[in-house]
This record gives structure tokens, C-alpha cells and sequence, in this order.
């Protein structure tokens, strides 16, 4: 069930919601980066998890008296695994492959270079635009939600369905009972993050855990299916909201969080009104095999074996 907010929607007032028209179609990342590593000369598609029933938990006290936790697949800043500031290329170094938990006071540093957004037309400059912390704890003053979890937690962008099935998702399941938290908000960033996320959201909803999605990647999180997805048509790396945009991040967050609440069934999307503040012919560039010359393909394969190749090295550690 795909549901769409009127642009009129005010911070900390609930709404109806209505349906309105899209203005233009979600990029099918699938179907993009099946094409791009095949150009790239990688014989086998990768092949996207699928959930065959999906698990529901409604809310069961009011927002204003939920504690919230934050889910990211953003790794902790680390100054001594190279550059991860914004406009930051690629950077294996950055990863994680545990997930973790740590807490939100002081404010957390966290970073997404090691992951594949858009660095075309973002530069991850604004953690708020995907960490949305300061925007919970704004809606928490407001008291419109009752409290923060004490932590927030990290869950790692692995390729495996079994890894993540198996070892992430329980564990990150684990460290949500023990803050008592009573519904999260799943925040991914590239493309296997929406898959592990979105896998994360069954098993949590399993374990009696409400969750909401707020992602990019429409065609991801629907292919694995989850319980409530908040769609902003962003580029990856931007699920939080617009960059250096407050209101928009507000907005993001309380969408997701009345999701929360007012949805009825799983499987329910609820797509932001909000349109990229930049270049509005951004879905051309992503993962475009089209848009390369035969050098750059090249060098992008060379490139793209050795990310494999430090992200082994890392593992092993």
C-alpha cells in the first residue's frame, strides 16, 4: 500500500493521510546496478533478499510516551582510517562488519564513506541529512515523542543474506531490548543498506519491536518488503532529509515517526512531498554504465576489485 502526504503538513500536528500524485518516477536502483556490474564485466547479478511474509507489531503506547532508537548504517568516525568528511571518495577503510551500539551523549560523529551514495550530488556534508538525531530530539522537546534511546546503533551493510540473517540482525535485536526501546528508525544510506535494514525491520517487528524505514531506495525495501517505509526521493545518502535544511529534516522525522503510529498493516509506504533541492535530473547519473566511457569502465573495475580486496583484509582482522 503506497500512501502520499499533501505538502501542507505541519511539524508536531498529526495528519490524515491523503493521497496525491508522484512527480516522477523512483530510480530502479535494482535493475541500474544489475547493469552497471555486468558492464563492468561481473558475470553473476547479485541476487536481492525477499521476504516471503512480512511481520507487524503496532505501537503500543502513544508517541508521546515511546522511546525511539535510532538505527544507522553510518560508521563511527575513526581519523585514523583516512578521509571520511564530506565530499570524501569511497573509502573501504571506514567499514564495520559488527554491529554495535553506542550512546547518544556526547553527540556521536558518524560518518558514510565506506558505503556507496550518490557522490555525484551530495558530499555527506550535513550528518543531519542522514543521522537524524538533532530532529529527534527536537520532536522529544516538542514532546511529541517521549524519549531518545540512550544509544543509537550501528548495523553493517554486509552483501550476505545469512550474515545479516543470522548475526547482525539478532544481535541488533538484542541491544534494542536491553535499552527497553519501544519502537526504531532505520535510517540506510546505499543500496545493500536498504536490503539490511529492511531485513533488520522483520526481525525486530518479530521480537515485538514497532519500525519504520526511512529510506531511498523504493524499489529495494519493497522488493525485500517491510512493515512502514517513509520514501524521500533523494539521493542515497540523504534518507534524513535535505542538506542544511532543518525544516525538511523535522518533517522527515515526524513523518516517520507518525508512521509509527497510524499505520494499520505492514507493507505500507508513505512517500515525503519533499523534491531534491538540487540538480533536478540527478537519477541519470547513478551507477549509469551508459554514462562511461570504456577507460573509466576500466578503471572503475580496478578500482571496485580492490575495494573487495581491503574490505577482506579488514575483515579478517
Amino acid at each position: 500500500m503506497i500512501v502520499f502526504l499533501t505538502s501542507d503538513a505541519k511539524l508536531y500536528e498529526p495528519k490524515v493521510l491523503l493521497v496525491t500524485k508522484t512527480k516522477s518516477k523512483p530510480l530502479p536502483y535494482m535493475e541500474r546496478i544489475k547493469k552497471y556490474y555486468i558492464g563492468l564485466g561481473y558475470s553473476t547479478p547479485y541476487r536481492w533478499a525477499k521476504l516471503d511474509s512480512i511481520p507487524f507489531t503496532s505501537l503500543k503506547k502513544p508517541l508521546s510516551k515511546a522511546r525511539i532508537g535510532i538505527i544507522t548504517t553510518a560508521s563511527l568516525f575513526n581519523p585514523a582510517n583516512g578521509d571520511q568528511g564530506p565530499g570524501a571518495l569511497y573509502n573501504g577503510k571506514a567499514k564495520f562488519f559488527t554491529t554495535y551500539a553506542k550512546p547518544i551523549s556526547p553527540f556521536p560523529d558518524v560518518r558514510i564513506s565506506h558505503i556507496a551514495i550518490d557522490r555525484t550530488h551530495t558530499t555527506a556534508s550535513d550528518m543531519a541529512s542522514y543521522f537524524p538525531l538533532s530532529a529527534l530530539f527536537r520532536l522529544y522537546k516538542a514532546q511529541y515523542i517521549g524519549s531518545i534511546s540512550p544509544n543509537f546503533y550501528g548495523l553493517p551493510t554486509n552483501r550476505s543474506h545469512r550474515v545479516t540473517i543470522e548475526q547482525d540482525c539478532p544481535k541488533l535485536v538484542s541491544l534494542c531490548k536491553e535499552d527497553r526501546v519501544d519502537a526504531v528508525v532505520l535510517v540506510p544510506n546505499c543500496p545493500i543498506c536498504h536490503q539490511s535494514t529492511a531485513l533488520a525491520a522483520s526481525q525486530l517487528e518479530t521480537a515485538g519491536i514497532p519500525s519504520v524505514l526511512m529510506g531511498s531506495a523504493l524499489d529495494i525495501v519493497e522488493h525485500v518488503g517491510v512493515p512502514r517505509l517513509l520514501f524521500n526521493d533523494f539521493p542515497l545518502g540523504n534518507a534524513a532529509g535535505l542538506p542544511q535544511n532543518i525544516v525538511s529534516q523535522d518533517l522527515i522525522a515526524k513523518m516517520a515517526v507518525d508512521l509509527l503510529w497510524y499505520a494499520i498493516e505492514p507493507r505500507t509506504t508513505v512517500k515525503s512531498p519533499l523534491t531534491w533541492s538540487g540538480e533536478s535530473d540527478w537519477k541519470k547519473d547513478y551507477s549509469n554504465i551508459d554514462q562511461l566511457s570504456a577507460s573509466e569502465v576500466k578503471r572503475l573495475r580496478v578500482e571496485f576489485d580492490k575495494v573487495k580486496k581491503d574490505a577482506k583484509a579488514i575483515k579478517a582482522l
